[in-house]
């Protein structure tokens, strides 16, 4: 059974925000010689139709639990230092966190800072390498255990565990498996590293990628791209951005598609009838829409929406219209 907070051991204070944290937060709490004193999140926000305040799920975590936990708007501001410089301490602890974390901050616990970041580093440092790995589609992914400094997840590795890829993937399955494998991972690194009997290796800087947060109009599908490249962007864009096309019933989102071979006539751009239902030709391929959502509707398959739609086939898509960042804590 996982600890509460007060007990003893190293204290620890830890930093998150979304989904990812969660299992390696429970599994922090759960290691006995371990101290949660405190849990740093990012802070609520509006949320929904009515715009009321919704914490982050490691927030909510938190408080169930009954953890202290801290909000700061601004990690840099002398309020938040101090609050943090209070808690005393030993070792930080981040995951999936979503905001910077400044030098004066990293250098509150006397035993440093670790982050559970989801890739194989150098591959993928950054706010979005769940997406990136699928986009890329890496035959690898896997969780790294890095010593925090002022760059972007460019610290030493102190450990890391693969996971092979299927190259089906869908972006929040395979968050929750990484959050498991980096849970497991952290429960048994923290313990030989704390005693010096694990050493960190620096990155090599010269093979790394960086990843950046996604935004709204990354969901557009674009027909320029292959059919293989749009269907990838369907798994890695679920659920933030998602994915969409413009249309002349609106915006259509795709939540599942299959890359299918090319037809004679077809035209990028153009939605094409694919047996009972919808493709959207590309350069390369057509992707086959399996199941979309008309804006104001429910999910259907693309067999549905023809039958509801049938003026769709042979009309072109559009452009995308809006631009918007990532929610903190998505990956």
């Amino acid at each position: 059974m996982s600890r509460g907070p007060g007990s003893g051991g190293t204290r620890v204070v830890f930093f998150g925000s979304g989904t990812f944290a969660l299992p390696i937060l429970d599994a922090l709490r759960a290691l006995p010689d371990m101290n949660v004193v405190a849990v740093a999140s990012a802070p609520d926000r509006p949320a929904g139709r009515g715009q009321s305040a919704r914490s982050t799920p490691v927030t909510s975590a938190a408080r169930d639990a009954g953890f202290p936990v801290l909000q700061p708007a601004r990690l840099r501001d002398a309020d938040a230092i101090a609050d943090l410089a209070a808690l005393q301490a030993e070792l930080g602890v981040l995951a999936d966190y979503g905001r910077i974390v400044p030098p004066a901050v990293l250098a509150l616990p006397e035993r440093g800072f670790l982050n559970v970041h989801p890739s194989l580093l150098p591959r993928h440092r950054g706010a979005s390498p769940i997406p990136a790995v699928i986009l890329a589609n890496d035959p690898e992914t896997g969780v790294s255990i890095i010593e925090m400094g002022a760059g972007i997840d460019d610290g030493p590795v102190v450990a890391q565990a693969a996971h092979v890829l299927n190259g089906d993937e869908i972006a929040p399955e395979l968050e929750a498996r990484l959050a498991v494998l980096g849970a497991e991972l952290l429960g048994r690194t923290l313990g030989p590293w704390l005693e010096g009997r694990q050493t960190a290796v620096p990155q090599d800087d010269d093979s790394a990628t960086l990843t950046r947060p996604l935004r709204r109009e990354d969901g557009r599908l674009d027909p320029a791209l292959a059919a293989s490249a749009l269907e990838r962007r369907v798994r890695a864009h679920a659920p933030w951005p998602g994915s969409y096309v413009e249309t002349a019933a609106g915006r259509l989102n795709v939540d599942a598609a299959t890359v299918m071979p090319a037809r004679d006539g077809d035209a990028p751009g153009m939605l094409v009838a694919d047996d009972d239902g919808f493709a959207l030709a590309t350069s390369d391929g057509r992707l086959r829409l399996d199941q979309v959502r008309l804006a104001g509707t429910r999910r259907m398959s693309g067999a549905e929406l023809r039958r509801g739609r049938p003026a769709l086939v042979g009309s072109v898509v559009g452009a995308a219209d809006r631009s918007e960042t990532a929610p903190p804590g998505a990956l």
